[in-house]
């Protein structure tokens, strides 16, 4: 993290030290996945997950949501594991969830949710791995 903005880097500190819970759209039990892997670590490290897939049933422990519409608690980064089509109307369910941000996984670009978000005040992050973001804060 040190050949970042030192701006963004601060922003990315800020968003991991305010962080408890965290849910995961695309969250998958296939442990081959990145949707698997990443908020496996993330649970490691002590952050809440609520996994968030079509098919419910149970993910790391915790009930999988079909949903971001479905959860009924708080939560503070939506973490998304979907195609780029999909997260403009993801970020609109992140804003009416009153999370405070939304981090699109590497790969993940949305002029239109990062619009979106930040129009409503969400941090935005995007194309970044959380994971690696992570461990790499860890390091400062």
């Amino acid at each position: 993290m040190s050949t970042i903005d030192p701006a963004l880097r601060q922003k990315l500190l800020r968003i991991y030290a305010d962080t408890k819970t965290i849910a995961v759209v695309g969250a998958s039990a296939d442990p081959t996945k990145a949707g698997h892997r990443i908020p496996a670590y993330l649970r490691r490290q002590g952050y809440h997950i609520l996994p968030v897939n079509p098919r419910g049933g149970e993910l790391f422990g915790e009930r999988a949501y079909t949903s971001l519409v479905e959860l009924d608690v708080s939560v503070d980064v939506v973490d998304v594991f979907r195609p780029a089509e999909e997260a403009p109307e993801i970020a609109r369910q992140a804003v009416e969830l009153g999370a405070k941000a939304l981090w699109l996984q590497l790969g993940i670009v949305s002029p239109e949710a990062r619009r979106i978000a930040e129009d409503a005040g969400l941090d935005y992050v995007e194309n970044a791995c959380t994971a690696v973001v992570h461990s790499l804060s860890r390091r400062r």
